[in-house]
């Protein structure tokens, strides 16, 4: 069975006013008895699979991974290899703030396995990054990018922030340009959205959050495909361009509902041996993880067994995410027909519109329908 490796590690140095992700302030504390909890599951994880794991893709995301020392994330990569069969060339992602990175520490890390980085860069702007609460600076960032290259890292992953409050069009084409002058192999550019719970959803309620309006935003949106395409990146999943080659072949394997095992604290995960598939997140408080592997449990919470309609609606909306669209045949095979006589009238109703664009078995979104391309998730549901 193929699955992909996620590792979630939930500390950072200080959370993001905008963040809603599982993680924590970390405490300054040994990350020593983390990476021992999570070594214990993997064990107890290998004893319950079914049949042996051959992993294509190892990610380390978070939270701030790059808080580990190199000697951690090298045990983390040696016992994945060890124990689910990580394969020769897998890709093995770090996510990292650029205000952790050091040269000793990029070294370590390519040493331990890592072959992919994923900086969290944001802005360009120390304003914006201020105000986002982000802990790193803008020549930190550049200087982290430029340290990766000299230790040898040839696939690097940008991420960056628009519609973000005071943020102009203008801005954002500036932050555009300066990202692509890096040359990173990949790119991920996402709108700020206010999540419920966040400092940034208090601010925006209590009218203190000025947020750029729906059509400057739309306009920041056209602007990131058209400069990232133009600058030869390929615009393949709504928020990501990569080099050819260069796509996140991790991320990848969550839209094509490929199998993927989650490790850590409020880690999610996804078995899918029958075409229908099964998902649980883990216990996403860590004192309930803690205690779940110190009695030899693993810390499933919230085990979802999917329905015949929910695999095919799936399949859709994450199918669909993909630019270059969704191949039908396999669909019809794997689920029969009939199982998606509903969801193939809505396709017809789409491509009558002009949302959705067919080439034989193959649907996609339209290139306009891209910016809205929520809404027409939600008519697969």
């Amino acid at each position: 069975m193929r699955a992909g490796l996620y590792i979630h590690f939930p500390f950072c140095l200080k959370k993001c006013l905008y963040c809603d992700f599982n993680s924590t302030a970390w405490s300054g504390g040994e990350l020593d008895g983390y990476v021992e909890l999570l070594l214990r599951e993997m064990e107890l994880r290998q004893e319950a699979l079914p049949e042996p794991v051959q992993a294509p893709t190892l990610y380390l995301g978070g939270g701030t991974p790059s808080l580990m020392a190199p000697e951690l994330v090298g045990r983390l990569v040696e016992q994945t290899a060890l124990r689910f069969g990580l394969e020769q060339g897998a890709e093995v992602t770090l996510e990292a703030n650029p205000g952790t990175l050091t040269p000793e520490r990029l070294a370590g890390y390519r040493a331990a396995g890592v072959n992919r980085l994923s900086l969290g860069i944001q802005s360009f702007e120390e304003r914006l990054l201020a105000r986002l609460g982000r802990v790193h600076t803008v020549d930190e960032a550049l200087a982290a990018f430029e340290q990766a290259r000299r230790t040898g890292f040839d696939n690097i992953s940008i991420d960056l922030m628009h519609s973000l409050p005071g943020q102009t069009l203008n801005d954002w084409r500036a932050a555009l340009a300066q990202g692509i002058a890096l040359a990173p192999e990949h790119v991920s550019a996402y709108a700020l959205s206010i999540e419920e719970g966040t400092p940034f959803e208090s601010l925006y309620q209590r009218g203190e959050l000025q947020l750029p309006g729906e059509e400057e935003a739309a306009r920041m949106f056209e602007a990131t495909a058209e400069m990232l395409t133009g600058a030869g990146y390929l615009h393949y999943e709504i928020s990501n361009f990569g080099l050819p080659g260069r796509f996140s072949r991790h991320n990848q394997s969550y839209w094509s509902r490929q199998s993927y095992l989650g490790f850590g604290s409020g880690a999610h995960s996804f078995w899918n041996p029958d075409g229908l598939g099964r998902r649980w997140n883990n216990a996403a408080d860590l004192d309930g993880y803690r205690a779940a592997i110190a009695a030899g449990t693993l810390p499933e919470r919230d085990e979802v067994r999917l329905s015949l309609d929910d695999a095919v609606a799936e399949s859709f909306f994450l199918g669909l995410r993909v630019l270059t669209g969704l191949d039908l045949a396999p669909l019809k095979v794997r689920f029969g027909e009939q199982a998606l006589v509903g969801q193939l009238a809505e396709v017809e109703r789409l491509l009558g519109a002009g949302l959705l664009v067919a080439d034989g078995d193959r649907i996609r979104l339209a290139d306009s329908s891209v910016i809205i391309a929520n809404s027409i998730f939600s008519r697969f549901l």
